[in-house]
């Protein structure tokens, strides 16, 4: 398994570079069904929390080049094939910092614990912030309750209309220009 702390250190900088912040990295299956691996970089612009496509593109080639860079050196960061996947982190957004536990508290989230967790392993609810190192969620079952960040396997947030309109637009540039055209039927495509 690829040690995620190092690649964390060697993409952070990369983000940076471009003026975004990270926001998660993971190992995961591949979806292309090969039998590999895929880094998963999700990553946000602090002045949107999205990344557009070429912002996507922009990170992945200089992670890209990086690892390369590294791994001719002689290091192996990934053993195996796999795939390096850039993304934003969505509106229904995973919660991995300190800072998400309280940008995005008053909205609604899901909190899985990690295994061996002495207490409830799953919440949904209210999230009400974070204070220090201990997350509070208004589980629905439980109630207010404060559970400490290292213990949460993973947290994120509920889409829901409030989420919505609470979050930025999406990127819009380039939508003045779309032109819609009338459906056609499928007989007359069927005819050409």
């Amino acid at each position: 398994m690829a040690d995620l702390a190092r690649l964390t250190e060697v993409i952070e900088p990369e983000a940076k570079a471009l003026g975004f912040e990270l926001v998660r990295v993971k190992m995961m299956p591949s979806e292309a069904g090969d039998g590999g691996e895929a880094l998963q970089i999700m990553a946000e612009d602090p002045a949107t929390g999205q990344l557009v496509i070429e912002q996507c593109a922009a990170l992945s080639r200089r992670v890209s080049d990086r690892i390369d860079e590294i791994e001719e050196a002689g290091e192996v960061l990934i053993e195996g094939a796999y795939h390096l996947e850039v993304s934003s982190p969505g509106i229904d957004r995973p919660l991995t910092r300190a800072k998400d536990f309280a940008a995005w508290a008053g909205h609604e989230a899901k909190i899985s614990m990690v295994k061996g967790y002495d207490g409830q392993r799953n919440m949904r609810g209210e999230l009400k912030g974070i204070d220090g190192d201990m997350v509070a969620i208004d589980d629905r079952k439980a109630g207010e309750v404060s559970i400490p960040r290292d213990q949460i396997h993973s947290a994120k947030l509920v889409l829901t209309d409030a989420l919505i309109a609470a979050t930025q637009p999406l990127d819009t540039s380039g939508a003045d220009e779309i032109v819609e055209t009338p459906d056609i039927p499928d007989e007359e495509k069927a005819d050409d």
